[in-house]
């Protein structure tokens, strides 16, 4: 597991006082960037592998300003081309969001999906999820 603390801006609050649900997103994709460097180590978007093909969120809790986040990143599945990124967010001890987003390597140029190495996959597992 991969760990990252988010101090929330006054910015990332909404009128009723907690984290806006858009932000989490943002915060997860900013978590998922040692994810990104086991395909891209120099993290350049030159030579960029990877593509999106979904996000799925699901919020458990309120999260306040005022206090740190903790953000979770683990690799949920391994697939040939693909593989899914679990995320938490925690605060007080709570965990207060949750989300998968699903990743594939893919190339650019030939417009299509490219299978994970074994060295990758090696790397992915060691922050496998356990339930």
């Amino acid at each position: 597991m991969w760990q990252e603390i988010i101090s929330p801006r006054f910015s990332d609050t909404d009128a009723l006082g907690h984290i806006n649900n858009t932000v989490f997103a943002v915060w997860f994709e900013g978590a998922r960037q040692d994810v990104f460097k086991i395909f891209t180590p120099e993290l350049n978007l030159r030579q960029w592998p990877l593509i999106i093909a979904s996000v799925k969120l699901d919020y458990h809790a309120q999260t306040h300003y005022g206090a740190d986040v903790e953000i979770r990143t683990y690799i949920s599945r391994i697939g040939g081309s693909s593989f899914d990124v679990y995320q938490e967010a925690w605060q007080h001890g709570v965990k207060t969001v949750s989300g998968t987003a699903v990743l594939v390597q893919f190339d650019y140029a030939a417009n299509k999906a490219v299978a994970i190495s074994a060295e990758q996959k090696q790397q992915l597992n060691q922050h496998q999820y356990k339930a």
